[in-house]
Formats: C-alpha cells, structure tokens, sequence
C-alpha cells in the first residue's frame, strides 16, 4: 500500500508519500491549490503507485479549503480519508516531547495515521455528494440566526418608541405589527394616525384578526405611551424589519431546497415525531453515513455530546460536563431534536420526566433524552426501517 499524507492550506498544500513498508517515495514537497499542482501531486502518486486500489490518501477537515482538493482526489478514484484536525494535533503530541508544528511535520503525521489507525474510514460517496444537503443546514443555520438577531433589534426599539405595543398583541413580531410599525415607527407617529386608515391596515395584515376596536385600542395606547419620539431610532426599526422580511424570504427559499434532498433521500429519521426537514437535514448532513459509525457512542464523541472522564488513582470527576468537541451545528441539531421529540413523542417525554424525577436539571435529563435519540436514529439508519410507536 502506498500513504499519502497532505497538510491542508489556503495556497498551497504540502505532501508526503510513503509505503507500508516505511520507504519514504516523496519526501515533503509542495503543491500549490491550483490545477497545475493537483495534476503534480497525481502524477506523483502515479510514478509510485499505478493502481488506486493501493493507495490511500489522508488530509485534515479544514473547512472550506479542502473541498476542491477533495473533489478531485474522489473523481480520480482514490481512497481519501478525512481526518478530524484535533485528532492530528494529539497524534503529532504523542509522537514527541517538543513543541514541534508545522505543514511538512503534519503532512508526515497524517500520513503515519492513515498507515497505523485502521479505524479511520475513507471519505464515501455518500458523503461526497451530502455537501449540498450540509451547506443548505449550515447556510439556512446562520440566517436564522441572524434573523433572530434582528428579531432582538426589534424588541429594543420598540421599547423605546411605543413600549405599550406588547401588550396589546400576541407578539411583536406578527405580520400585521410589522406592517403597523413599517409605516407609524413609534407611537408618536401612531397617535397622529387616521383611525380609518389605521383600522384598514390592520385588518388587511392580520386577515380580519384584528378590527376597529383594536385599532382604537392601539392609537389610545399610543396617545398615553411614555414612548420617546427618536426619528433616528425610527428609521432604525423600519430598516430592521425590512431585513428581517428579506431573511424570511430567502430563508423560505433555502427550506424549499433542503425539502426537495430531503425527500429523495426519504430518511427514516424523519418519521420520528418532532424532528422536522430543517433539523432532520442539519443532523443528517453533519453525520453523513451512518454506516461509518461502530455505533451510536461513536456519533455522540463526534458531535461532542460525550460526557467528558477524568480519573486518577482514587480520584474520579463527579461533575462530568459534555465534551462540545466536533460540529457545533450537530450538537445543536441533536440537543434541539430531542427537544422537540420528548414534546411530541410520549415514551422520550415519559423518559424526560423519570430523569427529571431523579432529581437531574432539565439540561442534564434532555442530554440523557438526547443520548437515547441518538440511538434511536442510529438503529432505524442502519436498519433501514421507520419508526414505530409504542402501543399502550
């Protein structure tokens, strides 16, 4: 077999091939993150080896940086291993005393793990082609937090413009509010306000929800607020709100793209109630196959759900924390799963409850609750079946 390590950057990549034997073929050399160098670094492999069958290749998960290299390695047919780059830093650490890093010691390093550690599993097609599904969670991740962001804005100004508007309505961030606060900013604006016009266009945002009666309510409310007339801040609410109506739309075309994956990949994760297309596909694109995993232990250490284990001598943790090592977005996705799962599915809220009873915090009996889905997930994955309701 042929090893090849590689040491991931933005311009340039260094490599490092070896044989199972231990006879170093090419010793560190450069490539840079170009065509040209993709094209070296085959040739090079090649010269060595000629059948794809005997070669491995190893490289760290740096982010965006390795996706092209990536590509082109799995479109030449071979075998690519991704290796997390917390596991490289312990690897290299194990290896010597000294403070010792750098591209060339980490491209050797990473070629020494792919020849020692047979557990590490090549990077599959499945995972590959889950890219698409993995950048729509993340991407429609970071806009809905950036919406709720907004959302926070919203709830600022409106305490200082007309902070008596909460109180009258559900919530601020309805539909009709909005369209009240995008054109009376404040209640000074609101209490200068056309009762027809300001009734009409409640009505007409709301659907009928809210009528006169509530209009009169609200311009009364506003006449007596204690409201500081600020344009500036006025200005600032109506931008907001803009941006927030933006995000909505564009999260809503995201959602529509993930539908359409999510049904061709027709999940049985899915038939768990309480996991949605939008959480179900964050956790399916940051697990990718299932089937790379020796069990369901293996995909809690990966999202950094596992609880972290000190011992020495007599002495043992009894306040062990999770580790939140790995993907933040799968642990997030799995810990807000299991939210809603024990909500809607009775047997996780009975098992919620016990936990709860034994006297554990709600964090602590939704991270127990979390462990359980995690499993729950990996056997319908593996198995291939749907989820089954227990019978009273």
């Amino acid at each position: 077999m042929v090893y090849v390590g590689i040491d991931i950057a933005k311009d340039k990549h260094d490599c490092f091939i070896v044989n199972s034997d231990g006879e170093v073929l090419y010793d560190v050399f450069t490539i840079q993150n170009n065509m040209d160098g993709f094209e070296d670094l085959l040739f090079k492999i090649k010269s060595v080896e000629k059948n794809p069958d005997k070669v491995k290749v190893g490289l760290e998960a740096t982010g965006h940086y390795n996706c092209n290299l990536l590509g082109f390695l799995k479109r030449k047919g071979l075998s690519t291993i991704v290796i997390n780059p917390l596991y490289t830093s312990q690897c290299r650490k194990s290896m010597t005393l000294r403070k010792t890093k750098t591209d060339k010691v980490d491209a050797r390093t990473i070629a020494s793990m792919i020849m020692s550690d047979v557990s590490l599993k090549p990077y599959s097609d499945t995972l590959y082609h889950n890219e698409d599904l993995k950048s729509l969670s993340r991407y429609r991740f970071d806009k809905v937090s950036e919406r709720s962001k907004l959302k926070q804005s919203v709830s600022r100004l409106v305490n200082i413009l007309f902070p008596e508007i909460e109180a009258l309505v559900s919530t601020i961030h309805a539909k009709a509010v909005y369209e009240l606060l995008l054109e009376f900013p404040g209640a000074h604006q609101v209490a200068s306000a056309n009762l027809k016009h300001l009734a009409a266009l409640l009505s007409t945002a709301s659907k009928g929800h809210f009528d006169r009666e509530k209009a009169v309510e609200i311009r009364e409310a506003a006449r007596r607020s204690i409201g500081t007339y600020l344009p500036a801040k006025s200005l600032e609410l109506k931008h907001t709100i803009k941006l927030i109506r933006e995000l909505d739309s564009e999260i809503s075309e995201i959602e529509s793209e993930i539908k359409k994956i999510m049904d061709a990949i027709d999940s049985p994760i899915l038939s768990i109630p309480g996991i949605s297309y939008a959480t179900g596909s964050m956790i399916l694109s940051e697990i990718g196959d299932f089937s790379r995993f020796e069990s369901a232990d293996k995909i809690l250490a990966f999202a950094g759900c596992s609880p972290t284990t000190y011992q020495s001598g007599q002495l043992y943790s009894s306040h062990a924390k999770m580790e939140k090592r790995g993907s933040r977005y799968l642990r997030w996705a799995l810990v807000n799963a299991a939210r809603y799962v024990c909500k809607w599915e009775p047997t996780f809220a009975a098992y919620l409850a016990k936990k709860r009873s034994e006297g554990k915090h709600y964090y602590v009996a939704l991270s127990h609750a979390t462990k359980k889905l995690v499993r729950l997930m990996y056997h319908l994955e593996t198995s291939g079946e749907k989820f089954k309701p227990v019978s009273a």
